[in-house]
């Protein structure tokens, strides 16, 4: 075996021996993007196509910063530190063979809790022109029964009384907007990269609701010296695991105490709005349109909404993988029912796109068996994917008098889920932020099912339409009567769907 280096600077040279490495002079970047939140969908995805734009060794400009924002962020902060920012990215083809690059465009890695003043001078540095974010859907501080702003949030309460320390990215946000602002200094674009329809209104809708209680002498600057341009964003990236880094390992000697791993797909979809420049992402693959509404809402209510799907049925089954619940013959039959018959209709005019081929395509990338994405990752923050994903297709169809069925047996078995345990006794791991309350609702729900549709926050006003409340209901019984195999094969007999 080859002997192992580990991934830094300085030995990029003798790593690039052995796998494609940034060819570019990355002392010689300038920062131009900071963003928030270096997981491994920023590192599959906006770090991917900017290392691909700055192999034109022209472009200096657009270096990246990545800001670790919460104390849960350390590992990743000292390991991006320890690696110089650098990174392996592993394509896992769907043939099994892996595309492995090192990746570059990171130059820079700040941890926000361990100095919040230095991270709000990055934002207001002159030669940030954008600040992009991937804050997770939870991370935008958004009520869905109040549709609002949610100031009773501790954090948010926080950064109210303690400006100079934030904790929250409107915190941050605002602060630096007000350095540039007292500096003279130009605006900036602010982007969310994330899974939000209309992400970047919300974006602005949300830090707006902040500052004008707590700058509100900023909010005209802001109106006018600062765009935030709505996206849409695509590539499956799941958790790495120990035996990713193993693989890297054995397969190309290399030590990376963090790779990201991602299927080979990949789409970027941006609406053409930047106040200080942008990068010509567009030469690498990415597509700036007038109006990303169509291809985002396709997006979510498809391939997202298709994640936990399969995530929270794959939960209930017993599986551990998304593959896993995919490759079961009734639960795919389940999804493609689903999309085909409830999110399909909502769907409207698609110009350009082919919507059965996009269809047919999320089922073989979801059975990508190469890439294991663990269905605790799925599930995880569910109580803010629900809204996002799921609701909107259920309240549209409502609206149209249609099929409901597959969406409310989806929201029922979420509250089965959220008890904690499947039927056959395994633990699940629930990861969100909203567990104490899923849990309660969701034990009361044993014996009053539609106990679990009175989380405002999540459902909103669903529980007080009878025709989900009675599909629900009848759902819930179901599984809980008669197991969840027996209940999926139920509800899928004798419906006919062209995906």
């Amino acid at each position: 075996m080859e002997q192992i280096i580990k991934l830094n600077q300085e030995n990029l040279a003798e790593i690039s021996k052995r796998i494609p490495c940034p060819t570019y002079d990355r002392s010689q970047l300038k920062t131009g993007i900071v963003h928030v939140g270096i997981g491994g969908f920023h590192r599959a995805h906006e770090a991917f196509y900017t290392d691909e734009l700055l192999h034109d060794e022209a472009i200096k400009d657009w270096g990246i910063c990545g800001i670790a924002l919460l104390d849960f962020d350390t590992k990743i902060y000292n390991t991006l530190k320890a690696q110089d920012g650098l990174y392996t990215l592993i394509i896992k083809e769907l043939d099994g063979t892996l595309t492995k690059r090192v990746i570059g465009s990171i130059t820079e890695c700040l941890f926000a809790p361990e100095n919040p003043i230095k991270v709000i001078e990055k934002m207001a540095s002159p030669d940030v022109k954008i600040i992009t974010l991937t804050i997770t859907e939870g991370g935008y501080n958004y009520n869905e029964a109040t549709k609002e702003f949610d100031f009773s949030n501790p954090l948010i309460q926080h950064d109210l009384d303690h400006p100079e320390a934030p904790k929250t990215i409107f915190g941050y946000l605002t602060q630096a907007l007000k350095l540039r602002k007292e500096r003279s200094l130009q605006g900036c674009t602010i982007q969310s990269c994330d899974n939000i329809q209309g992400n970047g209104h919300m974006t602005k809708r949300m830090l707006m609701s902040y500052v004008n209680t707590a700058e509100p002498e900023l909010s005209a600057w802001i109106e006018t010296n600062v765009s935030f341009p709505n996206a849409m964003v695509d590539r499956i990236t799941p958790a790495t695991s120990a035996l990713d880094i193993e693989l890297l390992k054995e397969t190309s000697g290399i030590d990376d105490a963090w790779p990201v791993v991602c299927e080979p797909f990949k789409q970027w979809v941006i609406e053409d709005d930047f106040i200080a420049g942008r990068p010509a992402w567009e030469t690498v693959g990415a597509q700036f349109v007038k109006d990303v509404v169509p291809y985002e809402k396709m997006k979510l209510s498809l391939l997202n909404a298709g994640h936990s799907v399969l995530g929270i049925l794959g939960a209930l089954y017993g599986y551990s993988t998304i593959d896993e619940a995919v490759g079961n013959a009734d639960i795919s039959s389940f999804l493609r029912i689903y999309m085909g018959n409830e999110v399909t209709p909502t769907l409207g005019d698609l110009e350009g796109v082919n919507l059965k081929n996009y269809k047919f395509s999320l089922i073989q990338r979801f059975g990508n068996t190469y890439i294991k994405d663990q269905i605790d990752r799925i599930c995880s923050q569910s109580s803010a994917k629900i809204p996002i994903f799921i609701l909107p297709t259920i309240n549209t169809q409502l609206e149209t008098k249609g099929s409901i069925d597959h969406a409310a047996f989806i929201i029922a078995a979420f509250a089965i889920y959220s008890v904690g345990v499947n039927e056959f006794g395994t633990q699940l791991i629930i990861k969100d932020a909203m567990e104490q309350v899923l849990n309660e609702k969701a034990i009361a729900s044993r014996t009053h099912p539609e106990s679990f549709l009175e989380i405002d926050a999540i459902f909103g006003s669903l529980k007080d339409n009878t025709t989900f409340v009675a599909a629900y209901t009848k759902a819930y019984q179901n599984i809980v009567q008669n197991g969840i195999e027996k209940a999926v094969k139920d509800i899928n007999s004798n419906i006919l769907n062209d995906i």
